[in-house]
């Protein structure tokens, strides 16, 4: 009786002890891929947080930025949305300087006066740079055109580069930033899945930890059950 006791505790030892084996592995594997979608939808979050300067935009869905130290009077004007379009000079750290075209709302003029009152020498004192932030929108060829007559009574003389419809787009780009747009929350699919993913798995290593080894014991079946058939098929092949 004593022998059948102490046999039957050390198969219970057994199985708990296969059962706790079975249950770490399964958190492991739960918590490396719990970690990997972690990251992911961080990396993914990140990059749709991130703000681009205007030199590096790629797309009309990144919200970008450019730092104005010089800044036209209006050149257009679209009435229906009141946004009115100038052309403005960002200037590197070296002293290289761009000319992009930008829209700000008529009523934001005030804004940039202290610039544009620079910009025409209507006063010594240098402003601040203003650093504005938008999103590109493509240029029809009506405002091209309108561009294209009015850049030179904005960029000085000795700098003037003669634009061309053929050469617009290399020295102006084919957009403007539009700062009347407010940013917006993309929703990003990839983003949903991922996180629909991890929320799955953290579901799922709960419910491995909790689940009173339901789990386990249906993995450790399944192992003992592969184990079987293996012995099987190598008996089968030794009595041939």
């Amino acid at each position: 009786m004593k022998k059948r006791i102490r046999k039957e505790k050390s198969k219970i030892k057994k199985t708990n002890e296969k059962r706790l084996a079975v249950k770490m592995l399964v958190s492991l594997v739960y918590l490396i891929v719990i970690t990997i979608l972690f990251v992911c939808s961080y990396q993914i979050f990140q990059k749709e947080q991130e703000i681009y300067p205007w030199s590096e935009v790629k797309n009309t869905n990144e919200y970008s930025y450019i730092e104005i130290s010089k800044m036209s009077e209006r050149f257009a004007y679209f009435s229906e949305s009141k946004k009115q379009i100038h052309f403005v000079i960002e200037q590197e750290d070296t002293g290289l300087w761009h000319t992009y075209l930008i829209a700000i709302k008529e009523e934001d003029y005030e804004k940039y006066k202290k610039i544009i009152d620079y910009t025409y020498e209507r006063t010594k004192e240098v402003p601040d740079s203003i650093k504005v932030y938008g999103y590109p929108v493509i240029m029809d060829d009506t405002l091209k055109k309108l561009a294209i007559k009015n850049i030179a009574n904005f960029v000085p003389a000795e700098n003037e580069v003669v634009i061309t419809e053929e050469n617009f787009d290399s020295y102006l780009t084919n957009s403007y930033l539009d700062t009347t747009i407010e940013r917006k929350d993309p929703f990003n699919i990839i983003l949903f899945a991922t996180l629909i993913l991890l929320f799955i798995m953290i579901g799922l290593f709960i419910f491995t930890l909790f689940d009173r080894n339901k789990v386990v014991d249906r993995i450790d079946d399944k192992l003992d059950e592969i184990s079987r058939k293996k012995k099987h098929i190598f008996h089968r092949k030794k009595e041939h």
